[in-house]
């Protein structure tokens, strides 16, 4: 059939790809394989051949980048995007829990809860159940119930099963968490996927609903999916079997988020009849740097066969750096990133630097400040994380949903109102006792015994503030609403008397917030203070990332997925480090560090740079490390140094994993990495009690670990690991 849009740029697998429309599609796409060409394809295809309407076809992905991106592509095909259901998994099933809220006695108005948010009601109901938060980390348990939700574990099976002191502790907070996010009709972000799941569950009705809407169902990065999202896409294709996933098992590298490999590894034993298709031909790199991935990933065994090739030529082997400790790292970085500058004219920009854990940066960071290199880190603090970020939208949340008492506890009393704990403890007793809503019982303060003419009176004043901008809201457009509610909270004003580099920093963060507002509204049809609110609680990493600017790029490897820079540093290739120390026991884990390795390989388009160093800093001190066993596993052929300084082979040595008994044995960084929160010896941490101090010692092991911290003030405090509520500074 002929198509009405250029087809001269597909290959031959991508046209077939896109041409088989009917029934359950695979199409396993290797790196830089021209994935999300396909996926625009295929809408086009479907709707050019008139095979569906627009609003019957549904495409999901993982992040707002990805699925902006792919928008973009649509548009060139097909300039009705308003109309198309492209989206991340989170914000599609938000749609539609917006539009059947009255399904499960939510209004539509609902709030989603953002991880401070969330961290907020589990202090509050730790504080009911008078649970210490120095004893009980907070995100320990919020993380724990996220691993539940993923699961679809529910509260009470959730009591049933709960083994360990902290698992018990959980079993606790779980359905008080879940009945609180109820009462003030809010969502979390798991929520987002397992409501609509329980929903389709309940109503057969309203699954036959969604099926009959949704004639195709497209989904990108399907490696990434965990069960609750596998069972959603099952329910919603089982109908007309119109499914097409596209991903690759060999960038599986999100098991700790609850990813579910085998959903992609055992798709055509879930759809019979299944079409599979292999991108194999890769676009980005050079041939050095596909024989290097290749050469790694082939030692896996959970993975679909396939080899990916480009027609591009051999290109530059890969750098071998082997370096003192973590400062000559850095140093040799910057210095390489000045020699590719001067010689091949690269900008800042053309660089990416990757680490494994968030706690490499620091010293790199050091190293780049101090030769004058911009740099931009991903994955440090997100744009709307920030404090005075967090206070507007509070307001704007409340304005939308009154129930919601975590955004009410935030800003009733900042800038200061004489609102003090004793007179909101009181106000929410109250507000309990007449089986109300805390903004309920705001505006009859003056019938609440025991609360001074002052405290009422600034109760009632705050109720009356909200509720004169809940009127605005129907009047006013989303940024004159906006704006007006900072100009009368007055926190411009506010933070110029402060007059300090930080109280300035937040005027600017403000103005850029308003800048935002103005942007989503100009680019929204009917854009609505609900619709904002959603779509900044979606907000990842990688969407506050600007690659336009000319500046090195600072991530963790998790992060740099479906990316790509000309030149690629991988840092740190190091026993214990890269691979994680908890790995070395577990073929599924290594299997997952060897994929990510592998995708921090495939970044790259001309050069990669892989270094490593003979001593790290452990506990404070230098301690001696061995090269990864990856860098055994790569290609001799594409490196460019197969020797160290040492004189000892890099490559294929069967001796170099014997561990000396003599030697001190590796930590497991994995407290720095995207997974999880450990604390080492020597490390300056934040305590919300006790302030700044650092880690002395360690004592003890599992469960029975305890940390010792000396803090700024001389003063020393014990604590069991498992229970320390601690920040790495």
């Amino acid at each position: 059939m002929n198509i009405p849009f250029p087809t001269h740029d597909l290959n031959s697998v991508q046209r077939q790809a896109v041409e088989a429309t009917e029934g359950p599609v695979l199409v396993l796409a290797g790196a830089g394989s021209g994935k999300t060409r396909v996926l625009t394809c295929r809408i086009a295809y479907i709707l050019q051949s008139q095979k569906a309407r627009p609003w019957e076809i549904l495409a999901m992905t993982f992040t707002n980048k990805a699925a902006g991106e792919m928008k973009e592509r649509v548009h060139q095909f097909f300039p009705r995007d308003d109309i198309l259901w492209i989206g991340t998994f989170h914000s599609i099933f938000a749609r539609i829990l917006r539009t059947e809220a009255a399904l499960f006695g939510y209004p539509s108005t609902f709030v989603i809860y953002d991880t401070d948010d969330q961290k907020r009601l589990i202090k509050s109901i730790m504080e009911d159940f008078q649970i210490s938060a120095q004893m009980v980390n907070p995100a320990s348990i919020l993380s724990i119930i996220s691993k539940a939700k993923n699961g679809l574990v529910s509260p009470d099976a959730f009591q049933k099963s709960a083994a360990s002191p902290m698992e018990q502790v959980t079993a606790r907070i779980y359905p008080a968490y879940q009945n609180r996010l109820r009462k003030n009709h809010a969502f979390d972000f798991d929520d987002l996927i397992t409501v609509p799941l329980e929903l389709f569950e309940k109503h057969p009705d309203l699954l036959e609903k969604y099926q009959k809407k949704f004639r195709y169902v497209l989904v990108d990065e399907y490696q990434d999916t965990n069960r609750a999202q596998y069972k959603l896409i099952h329910y919603m294709t089982m109908a007309h079997q119109n499914i097409c996933v596209v991903g690759d098992d060999d960038q599986s590298i999100y098991r700790w988020r609850g990813a579910d490999i085998r959903n992609i590894l055992e798709f055509e034993k879930d759809f019979k009849a299944t079409q599979i298709f292999r991108l194999e031909q890769n676009y980005r790199s050079t041939r050095n740097i596909l024989k290097a991935a290749n050469s790694i990933v082939q030692n896996n065994i959970g993975r679909k066969v396939k080899k990916l090739w480009t027609e591009r030529d051999s290109g530059e082997k890969i750098d071998l750096i082997q370096v003192e400790d973590e400062r000559h790292e850095a140093e040799k970085v910057v210095e390489k990133i000045r020699a590719e500058g001067i010689q091949k004219k690269r900008d800042f920009k053309d660089f990416a630097i990757l680490y494994r854990t968030n706690a490499q940066s620091r010293v790199l960071e050091e190293g780049l400040r101090r030769n004058g290199i911009r740099y931009t880190i991903v994955g440090g603090v997100r744009f709307y994380e920030r404090k005075e970020i967090k206070d507007i939208l509070a307001y704007l949340k409340l304005i939308i949903n009154p129930n919601d008492s975590v955004s009410l506890t935030r800003i009733i009393n900042f800038p200061p109102r004489g609102i003090g704990q004793v007179t909101l403890q009181k106000l929410s007793g109250w507000a309990a006792s007449q089986d109300e809503s805390v903004f309920q019982c705001l505006g009859k303060a003056d019938q609440i015994e025991n609360l001074s003419v002052r405290a009422k009176n600034a109760l009632c004043s705050f109720h009356g503030f909200i509720t004169k901008f809940m009127g605005l809201k129907e009047h006013f457009s989303l940024p004159e609403l906006v704006h007006s509610l900072v100009d009368e909270v007055e926190l411009i004003s506010m933070y110029k008397e402060d007059s300090t580099p930080e109280g300035l920093g937040r005027i600017e963060n403000i103005r850029e917030f308003l800048s935002a507002v103005s942007d989503y509204a100009k680019m929204t049809e009917d854009a609505t203070l609900e619709g904002f609110l959603t779509e900044v609680s979606l907000m990842t990493d990688m969407d506050a990332w600007d690659d336009r600017s000319n500046a090195v790029t600072l991530m963790t490897l998790h992060c740099a997925k479906g990316l790509e820079f000309p030149v690629v540093f991988i840092t740190g290739l190091e026993e214990g480090l890269f691979p994680i120390t908890r790995s070395f026991d577990d073929t599924d884990s290594l299997e997952e560090e060897r994929r990510l390795f592998y995708v921090g390989l495939t970044r790259a388009k001309d050069k990669i740079y892989l270094s490593y160093a003979r001593t790290r800093a452990v506990y404070g001190e230098g301690s001696y490390r061995m090269p990864s066993r990856f860098l055994d596993e790569i290609d001799p052929e594409v490196v460019h140094k197969k020797k160290s300084a040492l004189g000892r082979s890099l490559l294929h040595s069967t001796e170099r994993h014997k561990r000396d008994a003599t030697m001190q044995a590796h930590p497991d960084y994995a407290s720095f990495s995207q997974e999880d929160s450990q604390l080492l010896p020597g490390l300056r941490i934040s305590h919300a009690t006790f302030g700044s101090g650092q880690i002395v010692k360690i004592e003890g092991r599992g469960q029975m670990q305890k940390v010792i911290v000396r803090f700024d003030d001389g003063l020393e405090k014990k604590f069991l690991s498992q229970y320390a509520q601690f920040s790495i500074i």
